[in-house]
């Protein structure tokens, strides 16, 4: 019954939407409409409606209403559905290059993350997207992830050996974990917390929006500010759809995404602040966790032990490609 009320709402709102504009746009997202993504594409939304007058309108799906992340990508290349925004983790079958995105201490600060995304390096990892048979857009900021632990504080490389950690499915990712001699258990994300909790693994991965929400606090003795690897989202559009849509308004949509992708980037940033200040607060008044930041020295000591993983990717992601992101300033 919930699924035939979600399909006629969906339905209400593209009759709508239709009614009002000459043209239509469906975007489809896996997230709560108050997340940082799900804002927005809220504000994508109104900002194509402002720029094209009324004539273009886009009726975003959030929560996955019309399709998950696994079938979104069939839905858009027989255009049931015209704009998506996967996480990282959904192109790199397609796209193996896309792996870059989990070398660890690859990026050396937001600013720097930022540049590498929106240069040559960036435009190469999207064209190889859109040889696929999509039209990459922008990329979208999940945020940067931490370790966390119930056994020891992973502060120096030392320090996560003997630890069981889990991650995601990613060859990238064991190799990180056993260069600094832990061990790894891939898990379903759903199933992160009750493995903590009962000593499955030690410790784990996460950006502050996933360790904060999923209250892994809870499970976890110490949370380290580490910023080793990044978790994003590309935004694209079905080739189909893109390549029959009028002319006239293409340049006013991918202004519309550009303004978008700003404002998600700064939210995300946003919330990350806020859910740290949560954190610190919940460390404070409980004292059940505590909290380390990594100092230069510290994070230079990571950075030169991860280092020595990435020519065991320079096949799979592109010797040149790991170098151009390093060297962007």
């Amino acid at each position: 019954m919930k699924k035939i009320l979600r399909v006629l709402a969906a339905t209400a709102v593209l009759a709508s939407a239709s009614f009002a504009a000459d043209y239509t746009i469906k975007m489809s997202h896996v997230v709560s409409a108050a997340t940082p993504k799900g804002q927005a594409a809220d504000f994508f939304a109104k900002r194509v409606g402002e720029l094209t007058g009324g004539k273009v309108e886009v009726a975003v799906f959030p929560n996955a209403q019309l399709y998950n992340d696994n079938a979104v990508m069939k839905a858009l290349k027989i255009g049931n559905v015209h704009i998506a925004v996967p996480s990282f983790s959904k192109f790199t079958s397609l796209v193996p290059a896309m792996q870059l995105f989990d070398l660890p201490f690859l990026f050396r600060d937001r600013a720097h993350l930022h540049a590498v995304l929106d240069s040559e390096v960036g435009q190469i990892l999207k064209d190889q997207v859109t040889a696929k048979g999509f039209v990459a857009l922008d990329y979208w900021d999940a945020g940067f992830k931490h370790f966390s632990s119930s056994k020891k504080p992973v502060i120096n490389p030392e320090d996560a050996a003997g630890q069981k950690f889990r991650i995601m499915s990613s060859k990238v990712l064991e190799a990180q974990m056993k260069a600094v001699n832990g061990s790894v258990q891939v898990l379903p994300f759903s199933e992160v917390y009750s493995a903590l909790q009962q000593g499955v693994v030690d410790g784990a991965e996460n950006p502050l929006s996933n360790f904060a929400t999923k209250k892994f606090n809870e499970v976890q003795s110490s949370l380290t500010l580490s910023e080793h690897g990044y978790l994003g989202y590309l935004v694209i559009m079905s080739e189909k759809f893109w390549s029959k849509f009028p002319d006239e308004y293409k340049g006013k949509v991918l202004q519309a995404m550009k303004e978008a992708t700003a404002f998600e980037r700064n939210l995300a940033a946003e919330e990350d602040a806020k859910l740290l200040a949560q954190m610190q607060e919940y460390a404070k008044s409980t004292g059940k966790m505590k909290i380390y930041t990594l100092t230069p020295e510290q994070k230079a000591a990571w950075a030169k032990i991860m280092e020595g993983i990435y020519p065991q990717f320079y096949e799979t992601i592109g010797e040149d490609l790991i170098k151009k992101a390093q060297a962007v300033k």
